[in-house]
């Protein structure tokens, strides 16, 4: 193979003017790095693609990691006079966040579970206390601990066994999303020597000695087999294999734990299987053979499932069927199809029915009780909000417990009585130096081109003059049905408190309005989702909210890649971008079948092998569509091992846009050479300081120094 080799032209004199504040800190003498472009063709439809920085693949190719190593020297040469506003972004962030401190616990059998936190330690501990919260505290594990000797720690799944005996776990030490499942004997301590590899989820049979998992393949990441392991088994019993690679494995038991789950699901068709859980030597049975267009989710209740189904009903609606014969045919409707409602979800207790919807983009909760077919709404009281359930393990209770934060509201754990409706708030999240009234919430509307209300969640301190003059932040992502969560965060306090307004756009090809939003926005649609978000920018602008230069955007993954096609469409409209691991490289991407989420993922995207499919990808890949001109300041930051995208996509990005942008504004790219995921770092204090970082490069562009 021809060796590559990087010109990496560090430490030459060359001045230029960033636009932006960071000019007047920062006097550089520094180039930065240049990588070498070794020609790369790809004959697809009649065309030639062109790729200089395909090279960059070579993940253990010297060059390339000196190359990379180079662009975090220059990221970190050029913030150094920042250092110190860091470290007081840092100190801030640190301050609103209670670092000793409880989660509120949650029963399941004889045992309270819960996890707390320590002062200066990174990670949670997981704790229980048998039969009562007086009892003395038994630490099930400690994070902490297992992270020792370790640069990354990721916990997966945690199922404890019925009789409370066994908790079976899954670790990742690479950032790479890769388990490894742990069997524990909370009697003793010890860890078991069953063991196994690249695990997705997990599910305990009602003997207390047999465990149901998923496990990945090795190359595409996609979970494809699912295992029948019986303690001290050496050769585990593969009861089914995915075969077709459009769909990846899910499992889990019902809250009633009668029943072990197996979905086979892809973006356009789902198939569900089932055994019993007090059985787990029975076979595998089907609910319903999988359809095209058909996705259906079971839960079950008694002696019946119930299924969501989107069969003539594209925001689902919910059927039942009996368990002894759940085919199709058998179907009878408990919920019809409301086209201006989305039914995400269910849960079934012994007496009740939750219903989790999405309505006009806000999440609704409806509770029937079983007994009488009596419903109610669960109402809340913020314009703009986010609320799901949590800790909800016993299936003989009439006790709902749902987390609700909003954008001013920290998170604040609820018990909700479904017989009397009465709500009891067991803990709200406490953050120092925090006063929510000094900040205010609001819905706002832009229009889309074609006439499509685009909404846009706000959060900002009081009072606000629509002048122009405050400087916003303003956040997308807009892909796989996903509803961006109108959370609260106690680091953006930071930005807030600074005058900054924090904006959310909820542009198509996320879920906020059902499945026709998402629709909207992908496959031969999804240039909806790049113009909605300009929309929005341009509408906030217009209104006065903020002004083109004091306007920064930020996306991570897929809203990564809505970073970088608005950047192509639109560099004028924004003063600065930070764009995390950002899926850019699309085309290159489908092209290889290899890559993990690849094939899943063309009924998302596409298939850049269709003709029809290509020519519309290539007219927003946001890596083929760079050119020579003006893009405003950029902070682009990735993970080397990065599992979902690959750490080559956002360095063939920078690369590729260094050599042909015309103005001199800032490109920073820093990347975690040590492990780290999809989702940065691990750890809670590291993260904090990555955040401290990013603030800094965000304020000062937007002329905040302190």
């Amino acid at each position: 193979m021809k060796k590559l080799v990087c010109l990496l032209l560090i430490g030459i004199p060359f001045f230029f003017t960033l636009r932006g504040t960071m000019a007047q800190t920062i006097d550089t003498s520094i180039k930065p790095p240049e990588a070498r472009k070794i020609e790369k063709d790809t004959n697809i439809h009649g065309e030639v693609l062109v790729d200089n920085y395909y090279w960059m693949r070579e993940k253990t190719n010297p060059d390339l990691i000196h190359y990379l190593e180079a662009e975090n020297a220059y990221t970190n040469a050029l913030m150094k006079p920042t250092e110190a506003f860091q470290g007081a972004l840092y100190q801030e962030m640190l301050s609103h966040i209670k670092e000793t401190d409880v989660n509120v616990p949650y029963r399941e059998g004889d045992y309270f579970y819960y996890s707390r936190t320590e002062q200066g330690k990174q990670y949670p501990i997981l704790c229980r206390k048998h039969g009562s919260l007086t009892a003395t505290e038994e630490i099930i594990l400690d994070l902490n601990e297992l992270a020792k000797g370790q640069k990354f720690l990721g916990l997966g799944a945690t199922e404890v066994s019925n009789d409370g005996n066994l908790l079976a776990y899954t670790i990742d030490n690479t950032g790479f999303r890769q388990y490894t499942l742990y069997i524990k004997d909370l009697r003793t301590g010890q860890v078991l020597p069953d063991r196994a590899e690249r695990v997705d989820a997990v599910a305990w049979a009602n003997d207390n000695k047999t465990l149901f998992y998923t496990v990945e393949d090795a190359v595409t990441k996609r979970s494809d087999r699912f295992y029948r392991h019986t303690l001290g088994q050496t050769a585990d019993d593969l009861l089914y294999e995915e075969k077709d690679e459009l769909f990846r494995l899910e499992a889990r038991r019902s809250r009633s734990k009668a029943v072990i789950f197996l979905i086979s699901d892809s973006y356009d068709s789902s198939e569900a299987r089932y055994l019993s859980a007090d059985r787990p030597n029975e076979p595998l049975k089907v609910i319903q053979p999988r359809e095209p267009h058909h996705r259906y989710y079971p839960d079950q209740h008694g002696d019946l499932f119930y299924i969501r189904t989107n069969e003539g009903a594209k925001n689902f609606r919910l059927v039942s069927a009996p368990m002894s014969d759940p085919q199709k045919k058998n179907w009878k409707e408990v919920i019809p199809h409301r086209p201006e409602v989305m039914l995400e979800g269910t849960d079934f207790f012994v007496n009740h029915m939750v219903v989790y919807e999405r309505e006009n983009g806000l999440q609704k909760m409806r509770i029937t009780d079983l007994r009488d077919g009596k419903t109610h709404e669960v109402t809340f009281p913020e314009p703009v909000y986010a609320a799901f359930p949590t800790g909800n393990h016993e299936y003989n209770t009439a006790v709902l417990r749902f987390n609700y934060q909003s954008l001013i509201t920290p998170n604040s754990v609820f018990d909700y009585q479904m017989d009397t409706r009465e709500r009891v708030l067991l803990k709200q999240t406490e953050v120092p130096h925090y006063n929510p009234a000094l900040y205010q919430s609001e819905r706002i509307y832009a229009t889309a081109s074609d006439g499509t209300r685009i909404p846009i969640s706000l959060v900002y301190k009081k009072e606000l003059q629509r002048n122009g003059e405050r400087p916003m932040l303003l956040n997308g992502y807009g892909a796989y049905g996903f509803s961006y969560p109108v959370g609260f965060s106690p680091q953006r306090l930071a930005l807030l408190d600074r005058g900054v307004i924090f904006a959310i756009a909820h542009i198509r090809g996320g879920g906020e309005m059902g499945e026709v939003w998402h629709d909207q926005g992908k496959m031969m649609m999804k240039r909806n989702t790049f113009t909605d978000f300009i929309a929005a920018a341009e509408y906030l602008i217009n209104e006065k909210y903020t002004s083109k230069d004091k306007l920064v955007i930020t996306g991570g993954s897929a809203g990564g890649l809505l970073m970088g096609a608005v950047l192509n469409m639109r560099p004028d409209l924004f003063k600065a971008a930070v764009v995390y691991v950002p899926f850019v490289d699309v085309i290159n991407t489908m092209l290889d079948e290899t890559l993990p989420l690849t094939v899943g993922e063309f009924q998302e995207w596409g298939n850049p092998k269709i003709k029809s499919e290509y020519d519309y990808i290539k007219t927003y890949s946001p890596y083929d569509n760079i050119a020579a001109k003006a893009y405003p300041t950029m902070l682009v930051r990735t993970s080397l091992n990065d599992s979902q995208v690959m750490y080559w996509e956002p360095s063939k990005y920078v690369a590729k846009l260094r050599s042909m942008k015309t103005d001199h504004n800032l490109l920073l790219f820093k990347i975690n050479m040590e492990p780290a995921g999809h989702g940065g770092v691990s750890g809670r204090y590291n993260a904090l300081k990555d955040a401290a970082f990013d603030y800094a490069f965000i304020l000062e562009q937007l002329g905040i120094t302190k």
